[in-house]
């Protein structure tokens, strides 16, 4: 048959089902093609580890505009591991809020130390549902350490931050946070995007991809940030630099008194039935399943801007959280309230809050005896 009679003569019926196909692959061939991709899923993110190598300095905090870099975290983690150092674990109290780099609480445990063992794992925004998350998909190589956890009660302070309101609403890390099970009530995504959140957990290269989006495209995929940059080359973008936290504080330095901010009655929740309460401590079981040592600091929350009977019911939840700690036979220490200048607002504390805190739990006897174990 010629080459235009070929091309004129009508397909058969097994042939016009896949009449749209270039080419068609065999059996073999498929298996060959899934073994390829595999094999590049597994591999490259593990060459790029070496290719874009990562080496926390001296008060380095995952910067800001990480924060939801869960891939730069896992490197943050794992260079800790490796060099015998001591991860603090927290939220934006940990973090920094209002200070630099080099005036945050690790810094200045480091400082009564004399050495740089403590590393700021805190990571701006994460609540303790997203904390527990962080460690259970992101930490795994956190295993046979110590480890300092913070606790802060602020998440269980009303219905809202504790994520029990039906009402929808936006809140910091919905990729860490359980997908399915415990139920979150205000968290409303549908089906297929919590499988795929479930899937990008466990695909390292999902979590590769998606920290070259957040580091050299603007949070976006290829081709909107094509679109948003049509006469640049996407391959330009990729650089294998690290990125360095800035020298500045994410918000202004000042007092909450100097901010305005009035005294509050704050209603908090019953830890017996609050989601964030559970989940600071499945993060705490989750270290200790690891063969973790961990030592919890609760606190210090700013108890100068709550009302009388506030305060009351504050005392009482964090005596409960004592309890738990006393019960579970874990360390801990709850410092003493800061002076009500040093605190920028309910939680964070300015620089010298944080060297008094740093202060007080270094000559905590329980961190003390903490410190010696290992």
């Amino acid at each position: 048959m010629t080459a235009e009679a070929a091309a004129t003569a009508p397909l058969d019926e097994a042939s016009a089902s896949f009449g749209s196909n270039a080419i068609r692959l065999t059996l073999r061939e498929w298996i060959v093609s899934g073994t390829i991709i595999w094999f590049a899923a597994i591999s490259v993110p593990r060459v790029w580890r070496n290719v874009e190598r990562f080496a926390a300095p001296a008060d380095f905090r995952v910067p800001y505009a990480l924060s939801e870099d869960y891939w730069t975290y896992q490197q943050l983690v794992q260079d800790t591991v490796d060099k015998g150092q001591v991860l603090v674990i927290g939220d934006s109290v940990i973090w920094g809020e209002y200070v630099t780099p080099d005036a945050t609480f690790s810094h200045f445990l480091n400082r009564h130390l004399g050495r740089h063992n403590f590393v700021n794992g805190g990571l701006n925004g994460s609540h303790s549902l997203a904390l527990s998350g962080l460690v259970r998909h992101h930490a795994h190589r956190l295993r046979d350490t110590q480890v300092i956890l913070h606790c802060n009660l602020l998440w269980m302070s009303s219905v809202e931050r504790d994520l029990q309101t039906d009402r929808e609403f936006t809140f910091n890390h919905p990729a860490l946070v359980p997908q399915f099970w415990p139920r979150i009530p205000c968290y409303k995504a549908p089906v297929d995007e919590r499988i795929g959140v479930c899937i990008d957990r466990n695909i390292g290269i999902r979590s590769w991809v998606h920290h070259l989006r957040i580091r050299d495209f603007e949070s976006l995929d290829v081709p909107s940030w094509s679109f948003e940059y049509p006469y640049t080359n996407p391959l330009s973008q990729v650089h294998f630099s690290q990125i360095q936290p800035l020298n500045q504080p994410h918000s202004s330095p000042t007092s909450w008194t100097e901010r305005g901010i009035e005294a509050q009655d704050i209603p908090w929740i019953d830890l017996d039935t609050s989601l964030q309460w559970q989940g600071f401590c499945d993060t705490v079981e989750l270290l200790q399943t690891r063969r973790n040592s961990v030592f919890v600091v609760v606190g210090p929350f700013n108890e100068h801007l709550l009302t009388e009977t506030s305060s009351q019911r504050y005392r009482t939840m964090k005596q409960a959280a004592e309890a738990w700690l006393r019960k579970k036979r874990i360390p801990y220490s709850l410092p003493r309230l800061l002076p009500s200048e040093e605190y920028g607002d309910a939680s964070h504390p300015l620089a010298a809050g944080y060297a008094r805190l740093a202060q007080q739990i270094y000559a905590d006897a329980a961190f003390q005896r903490w410190l010696e174990v290992e």
